[in-house]
Parts: structure tokens; C-alpha cells; sequence
């Protein structure tokens, strides 16, 4: 609820039932974003038109994660620390940490600062 507080008044971000959301999180240019997580940890940044979780399951979103325009991350899944979802990526299965992930469905295109090719 103080998070609700801080963020600018907009009818249309939606955050659900988040048990706990580290510090440093930044909600930029929050509209039409729906924000249902198990658990968020610190420096998040989301930009706008993010839909994260749904009715299959909350995911649990770790520390210094960006998610960026009109991502969905969706499930009972685990997002890692030092992790970046790409605009418009659809992520529906867990990442490691220190990746970055766009595409439809998603897939890992930098893992530990090498470019990679990995399928989610």
C-alpha cells in the first residue's frame, strides 16, 4: 500500500497482492501496467504496458531487474538477479541470473555478458 502512495496517480497501474517489493523499485511511466508478484526485490525498474503475473501463478522477480515496454511475464516462475526482459518479450518460463531475454517467446540473448542464443 505505500508503494501506492509514492507512485503518481494513475487509474490504470494495478498492483496486486505483492507480499514484499524491495527497495529502490521505479515504476516509469506506469499506464496500463498490472503488477501481480510473488515476491519483487530490490532496484526494480518497470516501464509502461508490463502485465506481470496471471491466474497460473505469481512469479517471484529477484534483485536489479528491468522489464521493459509491453513485456509479459507470466506463471509460478523465477526471474533472477541482474536480469533485463526486453520490450514486448513474452516470458513464461524461469531465468538465470544475469541474462537478458527478448522475442516472443522469450529467449536468452546475453548470459554472464557473452551473447548467446538459448532457448527458455
Amino acid at each position: 500500500m505505500a508503494l501506492m502512495l509514492l507512485a503518481p496517480r494513475c487509474e490504470s497501474l494495478h498492483l496486486d497482492r505483492l507480499t514484499h517489493i524491495g527497495e529502490g523499485c521505479h515504476l516509469v511511466h506506469s499506464y496500463w501496467t498490472y503488477i501481480h508478484a510473488e515476491k519483487i526485490g530490490k532496484n526494480f525498474t518497470c516501464l509502461h504496458n508490463v502485465t506481470i503475473g496471471n491466474y497460473y501463478g505469481l512469479p517471484t522477480i529477484g534483485d536489479n531487474v528491468s522489464i521493459f515496454t509491453g513485456a509479459i511475464v507470466t506463471g509460478k516462475i523465477n526471474i533472477g538477479n541482474n536480469v533485463k526482459i526486453g520490450a514486448g518479450a513474452v516470458v513464461s518460463k524461469s531465468i538465470p541470473d544475469n541474462c537478458t531475454v527478448i522475442g516472443n517467446p522469450a529467449f536468452i540473448v546475453k548470459k554472464d555478458g557473452e551473447k548467446v542464443h538459448i532457448a527458455l
